[in-house]
């Protein structure tokens, strides 16, 4: 995954999901941290700059989409791939008009999030290369 994404931010209150999509990242070379739900993905995000969010859409306290429109609204430039197990099209068409860049079903598959990641780094590439015209 030739990206410029370097650090990455899971938020999922599976630990399981924490736990097998650090190590297949970490794998992959990228600095990643997980916490279990959006108020503790919010505070980590104070004192840490993060490039990509990957966040469960289903989730207690704070769910995916309410964390999603504050991430949004305090660090509109940060991409979120937004991920669930039970979501339909509701769900969907509600996180990408709230700004996800794409949004993933669980089981996810590692061929599938490599793709969305490249796609997320040529959207920053041409959005780089437009601004410096």
């Amino acid at each position: 995954m030739g990206s410029k994404i370097k650090r990455i931010l899971i938020v999922d209150d599976e630990e399981n999901t924490r736990i097998g999509l650090s190590k297949l990242l970490s794998q992959e070379g990228f600095e990643v941290c997980s916490v279990p739900n959006g108020q503790e993905a919010l505070e980590y995000l104070k004192s840490s700059r993060v490039n990509l969010v990957i966040s469960d859409i289903n989730m207690p306290e704070m769910n995916g989409l309410t964390f999603l429109k504050e991430l949004n609204r305090l660090y509109p430039s940060t991409h979120v791939i937004m991920i669930t197990a039970y979501g339909g099209v509701e769900s969907y068409l509600e996180a990408m008009n709230l700004g996800a860049f794409e949004y993933i079903h669980k089981p996810i598959k590692i061929e599938e999030l490599k793709s969305v990641m490249e796609k997320i780094h040529n959207d920053a590439k041409q959005a780089s290369s437009v601004g410096s015209m």
